[in-house]
Parts: C-alpha cells; structure tokens; sequence
C-alpha cells in the first residue's frame, strides 16, 4: 500500500486529481451511492432542472460492467500516460496554461456533448488531450497492435481508423481529436507558425490559482534576445540572449449510452 501510495503521490498534480476523480465518480455509480442517471449529460436535467453538476460528472464517470471494463481501464490508463507527459513536459512549470487547456478542451466538448446528446465525455476529453500531445511529439515513434510502428501525429486517427475496422463507436474519438487539433491549432499552429494573432490566452485568475514554477513566464514562449548596438559591436562588447520554450496509446473505445452493457 506505501508503494501505491507513493506512485500516487508523484502523480503530476492536475492529473492526480482528474485521475482520481475519474476512479472515485464511477465507483460512486458502480456501489449505488449515487444513481448514474444523475452523474450523465441530460441536456433537460442540466438546462431545465439546473442540475450544473451533470457536465463535470459525465467527464469523469463511466457505467463500468462486463463489456465495459476493459474499454475502462484502457481510458483510465492513457488518461494517466499522456496527461502526466503533457503536464510535466511541454507545460511543465506551467500549470495553469496546463489547466487552461483542459478547461478549454472540456467547454468544447461538453458543448458538443450538450447538441448531440452525448450522455458520456471521458473518452473525448482523453482523445483530446491524445491529441495535443501527439502534435507537440509528431516526430516520437509510437508502437501499436501487432509491433506496427509510426510518428506520434497519426496515433489519433490510428486508433479512430481501428476502431471504425473492428465495429465500434468513432464517435467520441472523432470529437475528442477534432477538440484537440481546435486547441493546437489556436494555440500554437496559427499564431507561432502561420504569423496569426493569438485567440487563445491564459485567463489570471489561473495564474493566480496556479503559479507558474521555477521562475517560468506567463503563456508560452520567450521573448526575443535583444541584438547588440553598432556601439557594442565595435567596442567588442555582446548583448545577452535567451531561452528556449515549451512545446510538449490509446484509446480504442467505443461511445455508449446509459443502459449500454
């Protein structure tokens, strides 16, 4: 049990508690503590009833059984993979831009969720977060089924491509990768590569809850390093400059409504 408690422990800190949370919640479902009708995305419920809890619930619960397990843990797995890789790589140091992106990710999808009836959202919001982290690692080469091996920027649509061969549901995948790829592109592919303005931006408040670490600077990148004056040249004098930035398997669910086994 200290063992386990120890590797809960270095867990990175958002994604312990969205992991935990994503244990604690179907559990609650699974004992009867709470009925699943009141942990999914009932568009009535939340809209009529002002049942707010609902689009928090359905991120982190899902109806655990015989047929379901499985697809369960797998989720619950890459949940922990590439959330921690995200947050101790590309946002490390940096937890409320780390924060920001889930929040963003998780409005657009409960969005989606709330116009297409979508009852469950854990699966989206993992794929989205898959996602991120495969554009930010598209070079890394990734192993799936059967030892076949590719860059990390085709893992999403991989996994949705297997799961539309094998039958399944690419519903949640689909959304999930669609939601990521919105958040990369306003992020980073519009403004850093394509010269854009920056429609995305880390709101205070975030950095007040969470403080950047280690002297890091709000939102990404650094600014440029200052050129030396002709005066400096000539004299044999430099200017200093600086630092580098932060930039930086699988999910093969399937959607289910409540009732599914």
């Amino acid at each position: 049990m200290s063992d386990i408690g120890d590797w809960f422990k270095n867990i990175p800190f958002i994604t312990r508690y969205w992991f935990a949370g994503s244990i604690a919640v179907p559990l609650i479902g699974k004992l009867g503590l709470i009925g699943p009708m009141y942990l999914v995305l009932w568009p009535e419920a939340f809209f009529h009833k002002f049942q707010i809890w609902r689009p928090i619930t359905a991120t982190l619960y899902f109806p655990v059984g015989p047929g379901t397990g499985f697809l369960y843990l797998v989720n619950l797995y890459f949940l922990y993979q590439y959330s921690s890789r995200l947050e101790t790589g590309a946002f490390d140091g940096r937890p409320a831009d780390y924060m920001f992106m889930l929040l963003f990710n998780w409005i657009c999808i409960v969005i989606t969720g709330l116009m297409m009836d979508m009852q469950l959202l854990m699966i989206p919001l993992i794929m989205s977060v898959l996602y991120v982290w495969a554009q930010l690692n598209r070079d890394t080469i990734v192993s799936f089924w059967f030892g076949t091996r590719f860059k990390a920027c085709y893992l999403p649509w991989v996994i949705l491509g297997f799961n539309y061969i094998i039958g399944g549901s690419v519903v949640n995948e689909l959304i999930g990768n669609l939601v990521g790829h919105l958040y990369f592109f306003l992020m980073f592919k519009y403004p850093m590569d394509l010269g854009g303005r920056s429609f995305l931006s880390t709101p205070q408040f975030l950095y007040q809850m969470f403080p950047n670490r280690r002297g890091g600077v709000s939102g990404f990148g650094v600014p440029p390093s200052r050129r030396p004056m002709p005066q400096e040249q000539a004299g044999g004098g430099g200017g200093g400059g600086g630092g580098g930035g932060g930039g930086g398997r699988h999910n093969w669910g399937q959607g289910f409504r409540l009732g599914d086994d």
